[in-house]
């Protein structure tokens, strides 16, 4: 329930709070007041979408905040504990900012939440009914939602198992459709595949093998260069035995002696001939890699430069039809493999969902005519409890029938089409409520619905815009009388620019314009007494000041009081 509802700088109303309460709220004013900015402030803090240019000219932004006494224990205390909100008691606090610039800002129990956190605990809190809704209600899609609503816990459940397989049968009979259409080309696809592959396992690439034969091509590709410096080094570093030749171990050996024959006159010749030595024998290792490069130097390398640049050749192919590198090539074969076994496995995998497919339509078959049954089912109760409420809102010839249709395919929401049908006189064929109620009659039909439902999904609170819109008289006055009973159950907001309806509240709330010229300001005020019996008069004959519409106003309240 609604204790509370503030309202600042939204549309024309600069700063209001609304005391609402149990019961039957009604919410009068002249047009252009700012009535409806009290459904649009309810609808901000349900998670509606946000507009800038509901923000009060001059402001920097718009707040709105309500105060809910909710179950200290439940789904929503439990939401708002999940969005880091919290309660204080049974008081649930929920703000809402707009900026002139567009941006909005949710807040749940004292914490900044996001906005869809506000749709969810709205879901659970207010059922708003506004023109628009009426007009959903022409939709088959509305009219089968109302039937699921009032059929209850026992067809959500039903409905819920079939939408898990309508899921699963969709997801599968989409695929078995897609592999059927593409086998010809998916076959085509693993036929060359499986070629690439042969050919790259004929040649079996390995990891850096591009670069190792780079390397051989250009050491093979100077060959001869190569074994004349290293044979040059050789005699510069050791001249082979037998040739009087000057090389460098002979030289530093022949050092390394004269200062040992020194050092006994110096002591500080001796670490650099210890030097000199160290020199000595790392010549003598130079010398003999040397030997064993040139030992190593192929004897025939233009047949293994030949043998490379075929390899290099045969690599350098698979590169450029892979495109990139070499690592390229081996990611292809990796990932190439794993694609021709999922190609492969075609045949399978369509024998295999054919079966599943044929199971879940089986399984979708009966569950879908499950929830067939019990639509059919509700729809006799409801037509009968909803022709019962026409009666009590001055329809009393009307009767209300739905239809349950088989559709030609599976939907998501069962394999049905609902109609709801309005024959409003004796003698009148039924006619689809989409098309031939009135204005009036959509108003009454769609409060007949929400009162019937109420009964078997109870709402906290609803909130009616213009519910009344296309009626008057006696009709109106049913309408507030129906509204007070279903006061009795449940907290019911109602902007209403009907006397006869505002008669059965029992807060009556009036929006209140004020302009200099120049700004416009609304204010909202809770009236009794003289100032309600003014309004009603207002409401009436739109004369406050006259004594035949007060008087008017008085039979109307009291009429509304010994009906309550």
């Amino acid at each position: 329930m609604i204790e509370e509802l503030g309202i600042r700088d939204l549309g024309v109303i600069a700063d209001a709070t609304l005391p609402l309460g149990p019961g039957f709220t009604a919410v009068t004013g002249e047009t252009g007041a700012g009535k409806t900015m009290v459904v649009t402030a309810l609808g901000l803090l349900l998670g509606e979408r946000a507009d800038a240019g509901g923000v009060r000219s001059g402001a920097s932004q718009a707040w709105v905040e309500g105060r809910w006494i909710v179950p200290e224990h439940g789904a929503v205390a439990d939401r708002v504990a999940e969005a880091g909100g919290q309660l204080d008691g049974p008081e649930l606090l929920l703000g809402r900012s707009v900026s002139s610039e567009g941006r909005s800002r949710a807040v749940v129990g004292g914490r900044s939440a996001p906005v869809g956190v506000l749709a969810e605990l709205g879901a659970e809190l207010v059922v708003v009914h506004g023109q628009a809704d009426q007009q959903r209600l022409r939709s088959q899609t509305a009219q089968r939602d109302a039937l699921d609503r009032f059929a209850g816990a026992e067809l959500s459940e039903a409905l819920t198992a079939y939408r898990e397989v309508y899921g699963s049968w969709r997801e599968e009979t989409a695929e078995l459709v897609r592999l059927r259409d593409e086998h010809e080309r998916r076959a085509q696809e693993a036929e060359e595949l499986r070629a690439a592959l042969e050919e790259i396992e004929t040649a079996d690439p390995q990891p850096g093998e591009d670069v190792e034969l780079q390397e051989r091509a250009e050491r093979l590709s100077n060959l001869e260069e190569l074994r004349l410096a290293a044979a040059s080094a050789r005699e510069l570093v050791s001249a082979e035995e037998g040739e009087d030749v000057p090389d460098a171990v002979a030289l530093v050996e022949g050092a390394r002696r004269h200062l040992e024959r020194m050092a006994a006159h110096d002591p500080a010749l001796t670490p650099i001939a210890e030097t000199l030595g160290n020199a000595g024998f790392q010549l003598n290792d130079a010398a003999a890699e040397l030997s064993s490069y040139l030992a190593g130097l192929d004897a025939d390398g233009a047949r293994e430069l030949e043998l490379v640049q075929e390899r290099r050749a045969v690599l350098g192919g698979l590169v450029r039809q892979r495109g990139g590198d070499l690592g390229a090539v081996l990611a292809f074969r990796e990932q190439g493999g794993l694609r021709l076994l999922e190609l492969d496995g075609d045949d399978e995998r369509i024998d295999a969902l054919d079966a599943s497919v044929a199971a879940a339509a089986a399984e979708l078959e009966a569950l879908g005519g499950r929830v067939t049954e019990l639509r059919r089912a509700a729809a006799v109760r409801l037509a009968e409890e909803v022709t019962a409420e026409l009666a009590a809102l001055a329809m009393p010839d009307a009767r209300l029938e739905v239809g349950v249709e088989e559709l030609a395919d599976y939907t998501a929401d069962g394999r049905d089409g609902v109609q709801i049908l309005l024959a409003p006189h004796p003698g009148a064929a039924p006619r689809s409520v989409s098309k031939g109620a009135s204005g009036g009659e959509l108003s009454r039909v769609m409060l007949a619905i929400e009162v019937v439902i109420a009964g078997t999904d109870p709402v906290p609170t609803f909130v009616f815009d213009e519910v009344d819109a296309g009626v008057g008289g006696a009709a109106a006055i049913e309408i507030g009388r129906r509204l007070a009973r279903l006061a009795e159950r449940s907290q019911v907001i109602v902007v209403t620019h009907l006397a006869q309806v505002a008669a059965f509240a029992t807060n009556h709330l009036n929006v209140v314009k004020d302009t200099d010229g120049s700004v416009t300001e609304s204010s909202v005020r809770q009236l009794s007494g003289g100032e309600r019996e003014a309004e009603m008069a207002r409401l009436l004959s739109g004369l406050p000041d006259s004594e035949s519409g007060l008087a008017h106003a008085r039979e109307l309240l009291g009429l509304a009081s010994v009906a309550a």
